[in-house]
């Protein structure tokens, strides 16, 4: 019987479709046809190039969901190598703008052509990828979309009216979908639960990120993220040395080519503004980390199990706000996941697997500083372990982490005058000397002292949503005990088992340890080491329910999960603390009545602050003079003014004559100036500035240049 896929297996017709997708691409990005340029040419930059790749290496025995992950891991470390070579050889021949539209193109068309080309001449038969929706199934698709929708609808709305009840409409779907998956089990098929999964993270992670149209901070970097993205981006070209010298924050981040050529190409290939790069396609990436995730669990716990563990790495509210303002972590944790999966996975070749690794390594450690580092410390650990238990791995092997240190060591010390590894150190020297305050427990930071209960909640709301917390806790510590017990017997390898043991015992020494959950944050900790922990929550409860319940277990334990995660879930979105009136830290449920929290607390972004940055960026020479702003408007002249020499505006202030003042929305609207203390705007100005002048000012944005101080 002949195959219903003929025209997919045989070479000729794959070559003949790769090369009609080649010309499809150039021809939209050639004329620039809007709207296509951007959704065709993200495909073909975020999946052709690694499924090729996948192609050429026979990788044909992972499964649909892995070669999903896979191509877009490879396309991606792929598009930020030939950037760099490009960045490399280019000025050789005297292209001074390597990182533009016409060079990039050429070398992408170039190497996927080879690619093409090689795999044709091997004249094997090329499988084709995944298969059709059974009829069955289209209909819990097509609603499974359903909390996206809600999701893009309701920020919309947020934006325009400041009505958030889509948006709480949302939540309470997604949450009845959780419900449905636990409760239903293993009647859900496989793919559904993993469509289930990317639909999910979507819809959080785009009803933070749409909220605004200017890059929202969430506390974190990415407005320094998008100053060295626009550094490169404005000469297209990225310098190998740090052009920002004396200032290691922005060394380091120079350093990192997510940050820097990846989005460099996507917004030249696709022609879409920084901004929307970072809003729009980061996330979509990064929705990708809990699809690696459940496939990963899948494997050890079983479909339900990998699904609430998954919902609770998403339901954490680090997953949709602090994360979405630190980019290059998000790319980072999707290599992150795939050098777990290149490392668990014992269907891939052992050429294959190097070769993966390898590739998969460069992309990790040109990303994120902080997570290569914590993935060698894994990784060594974990080999010098089972070297001692005389059970040495196959897939992880001293090689390795060899190379990954090599990687590793050369690109820190090499770029940007050594930066990076600057950094490392001072954050070990910072270390160093919090041990003297060992027995102060102030010295964990604010967010170990709330997960420990030593810290009094200030409403009985947020009691209750700790005491949620407490219980996820509980039931990870009580999975892990019946993990070393035996008393749950999951199908963990060797590896994964010696990953658990480590986290958890990385989590100890977060708390034990003064000064360390600072040098990440300890939310963001939390957040990586969930990538094995969080199965020990569902673990957890199956503890519980087997020591009372010896019949119905999984309905049981199903229950438990929900009437844990859902609540917790509803508390981490603020979707609680919004229904009730109670004070909340949502910025799209509560936008409209955070008043002045939404620049104090998050550094909100406006557009009339963008508009007065650059304006005063074009228009005032501030090189040889001081310029005075509030610590909050900073985000807002970094990134988008490009101005990176401020002074923090206070009370204590002391100008010189032809000094800069830089007001923002939150010193002009709520005459308030916030730092250390508050102070009253006019009074600071006319006590310390004396006689300015007002160069600009547009409502919510004033520029003053000082005249006699």
């Amino acid at each position: 019987m002949k195959s219903t896929h003929v025209t997919l297996q045989k070479p000729k017709h794959f070559f003949l479709l790769i090369l009609f997708l080649q010309l499809i691409f150039d021809f939209i990005v050639l004329i620039d046809l809007s709207f296509a340029r951007q959704v065709f040419g993200f495909f073909y930059l975020t999946f052709i190039p690694g499924f090729l790749a996948l192609k050429l290496s026979k990788m044909d025995k992972i499964n649909t969901l892995e070669i999903v992950l896979f191509s877009v891991g490879l396309s991606i470390a792929i598009v930020m190598l030939v950037g760099l070579i490009l960045n490399i050889f280019c000025p050789i021949f005297n292209i001074s703008e390597p990182l533009s539209t016409i060079p990039v193109l050429i070398a992408l068309n170039t190497l996927i052509l080879i690619l093409a080309v090689v795999i044709y001449l091997r004249s094997e038969p090329v499988e084709p990828l995944g298969g059709s929706v059974p009829k069955k199934f289209l209909v819990p698709v097509l609603l499974s979309v359903f909390p996206l929708i809600l999701s893009i609808i309701g920020v919309m709305f947020v934006n325009l009216f400041g009505n958030n009840f889509i948006l709480l409409l949302m939540i309470l779907v997604i949450s009845l979908f959780v419900v449905i998956g636990l409760v239903l089990g293993e009647k859900f098929p496989r793919k559904l639960y993993a469509f289930m999964v990317l639909i999910i993270a979507l819809s959080l992670l785009y009803h933070s990120s749409f909220v605004s149209n200017y890059i929202v901070g969430f506390g974190s970097d990415s407005h320094v993220e998008h100053f060295v993205f626009q550094s490169t981006k404005n000469c297209a070209y990225w310098n190998l040395t740090n052009p920002f010298k004396g200032d290691l924050g922005l060394g380091r981040m120079h350093s990192m080519l997510s940050i820097t050529i990846l989005p460099t190409i996507y917004s030249m290939i696709l022609n879409l503004d920084s901004t929307w790069v970072f809003k729009l396609i980061y996330p979509l990436i990064f929705s990708l980390v809990p699809l690696g995730l459940f496939q990963i669990w899948i494997a050890y716990i079983g479909k339900r199990y990998a699904f609430a563990s998954v919902f609770l790495f998403v339901a954490q509210e680090t997953f949709y706000t602090e994360m979405l303002g630190l980019n290059r972590q998000m790319i980072a944790e999707l290599f992150f996941v795939l050098l777990i999966l290149v490392i668990l996975n014992k269907t891939i070749k052992p050429l294959n697997r190097t070769l993966c690794f390898i590739l998969f390594s460069f992309a990790l450690v040109v990303s994120h500083y902080g997570l290569a580092e914590i993935f060698l410390f894994f990784v060594f650990v974990t080999l010098i372990s089972l070297i001692i238990l005389r059970r040495p791995s196959r897939n992880l092997t001293a090689g390795m982490v060899v190379l990954f240190f090599a990687i590793m060591f050369a690109w820190y010390v090499y770029t940007s005058n050594a930066s990076v590894f600057s950094s490392i150190l001072e954050f070990g020297d910072y270390v160093y000397r919090q041990l003297s305050d060992f027995f102060n427990p102030t010295s964990r930071g604010e967010t170990v002292l709330q997960g420990l209960g030593l810290e009094p909640p200030p409403t009985i709301w947020n009691a209750i949503s700790r005491g949620f917390a407490y219980i996820i806790e509980a039931l990870i510590v009580i999975g892990f005990i019946g993990l070393i017990l035996k008393r749950v017997k999951p199908n963990f390898n060797r590896e994964y088992y010696a990953f658990t043991l480590i986290a958890m015992g990385f989590l100890g020494a977060l708390i034990l340890v003064p000064g360390l959950a600072e040098t990440l944050n300890m939310t963001r900790f939390y957040h990586v080491l969930l990538f094995f922990l969080a199965p020990l929550c569902a673990l957890g409860a199956d503890v519980i329910v087997g020591s009372i319940f010896k019949q119905k277990k999984s309905v049981i334990v199903s229950i438990l999960l929900v009437c844990v995660l859902v609540p917790y879930f509803l508390f981490q979105t603020s979707f609680v603390y919004e229904i009730v009136g109670s004070q909340s830290w949502s910025l799209p449920l509560s936008i409209h009545r955070l008043g002045i929290r939404l620049h104090a607390g998050f550094a909100y972004v406006t557009g009339q602050e963008v508009f007065g940055s650059k304006w005063m960026s074009q228009h005032v020479r501030i090189e040889n003079s001081n310029l005075f702003a509030d610590f909050h408007i900073f985000s807002a002249l970094v990134g988008y003014g490009m101005i990176t020499n401020m002074v923090r505006l206070t009370n204590i202030t002391e100008p010189e004559r032809g000094s800069f003042v830089y007001l923002g929305a939150l010193n002009t609207v709520y005459e308030l100036i916030v730092d250390y203390s508050v102070w009253n705007t006019t009074e600071v100005l006319e006590s310390n500035f004396g006689c300015s002048d007002k160069i600009y000012s547009n409502g919510e944005c004033e520029i003053y240049k000082v005249i006699n101080p």
